[in-house]
């Protein structure tokens, strides 16, 4: 085994480098985080590999919020590693800079190529997915800000002694929208106060017309080849819409990447916590909260009306509630691992017939 081994730790201007031949001492390289001088970076690697008589070139870094475009220009002797996954000792934490980060990347990459150690990479979507998800996710992100807004003005509400009139049962319907725009103009609000509710009111307004916007290109979306089998089998479950299943295919992409039921709940962060040590067994704790948290919540939001319709969901619901009365949390977290591993199936099944993903001969294990 001959290799040239590269750790590189990202920035937003420069790619700090860590190579090395094999288990030789590493050198060193510094690149601007360009396309130039990501390209720059991999053909000083070739040159390397070159000298060293044809030595295989891999290269590794952490996944963070700089996307994947070294993996890109890399290709296939690129990896992308999970930062969760990754081991740090104490000491590492508390003296850290770009070339120590590098070289602990450099010294994981070469344990898994000369040793045979696991490599904690992660499953990189392809560019059609990464775009979608952009969609799906700004869907996401506006209603948040939506939710945040109105809560802002139940708070403007209550700082200002205003009560919702009696003769309006629900929040935030037509009645209610219409009695919050007659304050603006009414003695019951100070000046500022009435100002501050009128901005609160237009952002809300927008708001919820970019969420309408991104409804229709989401649904646009699942429409197309890759998606439409896959949502339309998912869109049969009590309690899944058309954003759920989007959500869900769009986070996990590849389906067939995963073994069964317990990578699921790992990767989506539904599996318990472990404290086993010794003879102290089946110690499990809360849920690793670990994966995709925007899958978790529209999974939540699934599973709460699946109880409320699905009479086989809300029995099993109630029977788990019955055993353990004070911590309900447990038997909707585990509806969701149930719902998770049902969407699973069904969109895994649907993505085979439809050819959506070509099977890998040898897919790697799903990492967080």
């Amino acid at each position: 085994m001959n290799y040239i081994i590269g750790g590189v730790d990202l920035h937003d201007n420069s790619l700090v480098v860590k190579v090395a031949r094999n288990i030789e001492k590493p050198v060193k390289l510094s690149f601007p985080n360009t396309g130039a001088g990501r390209l720059a970076f991999i053909r000083s690697l070739k040159a390397r590999a070159r000298a060293a008589g044809g030595a295989g070139v891999v290269a590794a870094y952490e996944a963070s919020c700089q996307g994947f475009g070294l993996y890109d220009d890399a290709g296939e002797k690129c990896f992308v590693l999970a930062p969760t996954e990754m081991e740090r000792s104490t000491s590492e934490a508390n003296s850290k800079n770009d070339e120590r980060d590098a070289g602990r990347i450099l010294q994981i990459l070469r344990a898994h190529l000369l040793a045979g150690n696991d490599l904690p990479s992660i499953w990189v979507p392809d560019k059609k997915t990464r775009d979608d998800r952009e969609v799906v996710r700004a869907r996401l992100d506006i209603a948040s800000k939506a939710t945040a807004v109105k809560a802002q003005v139940q708070m403007l509400l209550k700082r200002s002694g205003v009560r919702m009139p009696k003769g309006i049962k629900n929040r935030w319907t037509r009645m209610y929208r219409a009695w919050l725009k007659g304050l603006v103009g009414s003695s019951a609000l100070k000046f500022c106060a009435a100002c501050a509710l009128a901005a609160l009111l237009r952002q809300l307004e927008f708001l919820e017309s970019e969420i309408k916007t991104f409804d229709s290109l989401v649904e646009a979306m699942s429409e197309e080849e890759r998606y439409a089998e896959p949502v339309r089998e998912m869109t049969k479950q009590t309690g899944v819409g058309i954003l759920v299943a989007m959500v869900y295919l769009t986070e996990l992409g590849d389906l067939s990447r995963f073994k069964g039921r317990k990578q699921i709940g790992s990767y989506v962060g539904l599996a318990p916590r472990c404290r086993e040590s010794g003879e102290a067994g089946d110690r499990k704790g809360h849920i690793t909260h670990q994966g995709p948290e925007r899958v978790r919540k529209m999974l939540c939001q699934a599973v709460w009306t699946r109880v409320r319709f699905d009479s086989a969901e809300k029995a099993r619901y109630d029977r788990q509630v019955k055993r353990n009365p004070k911590h309900k949390k447990i038997a909707i977290v585990a509806a969701m691992r149930r719902l998770a591993v049902l969407l699973w199936h069904k969109g895994l099944e649907a993505q085979t017939r439809a050819g959506v993903f070509a099977r890998a001969a040898k897919a790697p294990a799903p990492a967080r």
